[in-house]
């Protein structure tokens, strides 16, 4: 297999259980803190893992160029967004929900990539996002009665939160992916100091935003140390994973096949929250299963 698709492998596996240790986090703290603590508590290790692989590939870092500052520095704000509207919408909805919702970001990077980047997909790779898209939606239980909906206000709210969740995060791949590129250079390399000028960046922005709105969430995140140690390495390891995919690869498919994400999400859903998985998720399942096959085959 290609590397990209080990990478992406590894991603969707440390995100799913990344942001079950979020789910357990959000009633602990502010949305805002917890999506500071996938930052602040993975910046030192995420400093070790670039100076390794320097020294393994025996590179320096490359010149941090005009261009990689413009995408990178835009690409930590709307991750920052992203997240923070993930783990508000776990206020609202279940967490299999939120996460579904939010992995409507596949469609929006292959739209928005091509609509900003001028990113083409295949036909067949415009259909594989699709299908896995229908999948998403079946798995999420998204009614699109628009009155049912609009009875639901809290319903409505998190849709709204898991839906901006994925546009943020859909953008931000797509900058990830425009910035490593843009420091010619070994894409693994790219990649790594792409991650850790994204993270030290977001680390100041978070703490920052903390240290003015409310003090005493650090003071939580310390009391809680475990499990914010947990968010932030399984989130450093995902973010190697997008990071890389994403470099060798075209961000719309890397997020395709990121969708298998759904099966650990829909097992934790089962064995840690005791939610219900019902027939509607299995066929939803099965949809997402039928799109990565048709994008690793065919597309």
């Amino acid at each position: 297999m290609d590397i990209w698709i080990y990478f992406t492998l590894l991603a969707a596996f440390m995100q799913a259980v990344r942001t079950a240790g979020q789910k357990h986090l959000s009633g602990k703290l502010s949305s805002m803190a917890n999506t500071g603590v996938r930052y602040l508590f993975a910046l030192p290790f995420a400093w070790f893992y670039l100076w390794w692989l320097l020294d393994y590939k025996e590179l320096a870092i490359p010149e941090l160029n005009n261009q990689f500052l413009q995408y990178a520095l835009i690409g930590c704000v709307m991750q920052i967004i992203g997240t923070a509207c993930l783990v508000a919408a776990f206020r609202y909805r279940n967490f299999a929900v939120a996460t579904s919702l939010a992995k409507t970001e596949a469609i929006q990077v292959a739209i928005v990539g091509a609509l900003i980047f001028g990113i083409s997909l295949s036909g067949l790779g415009w259909f594989s996002v699709i299908v896995g898209v229908v999948g998403v939606f079946l798995v999420s239980k998204v009614k699109f009665n628009l009155r049912d909906i609009v009875a639901d206000s809290q319903g409505l709210i998190g849709m709204g939160y898991g839906l901006g969740a994925g546009l943020g995060l859909a953008i931000t791949t797509l900058l990830i992916r425009e910035s490593s590129l843009a420091l010619n250079t070994d894409l693994m390399i790219s990649a790594a100091v792409t991650l850790v000028f994204m993270i030290t960046v977001q680390s100041l922005i978070s703490l920052t935003y903390v240290l003015i709105e409310d003090k005493s969430q650090l003071t939580k995140m310390f009391s809680h140390w475990r499990l914010c140690l947990f968010v932030g390495v399984t989130s450093l390891l995902g973010s190697i994973g997008w990071f890389t995919g994403a470099s060798y690869q075209n961000a719309a498919y890397v997020k395709a096949l990121g969708q298998v994400e759904f099966f650990i999400t829909l097992a934790l859903t089962y064995r840690v929250f005791k939610e219900t998985i019902t027939l509607k998720e299995y066929l939803g399942m099965f949809l997402i299963i039928l799109s990565v096959i048709i994008l690793l085959l065919w597309a």
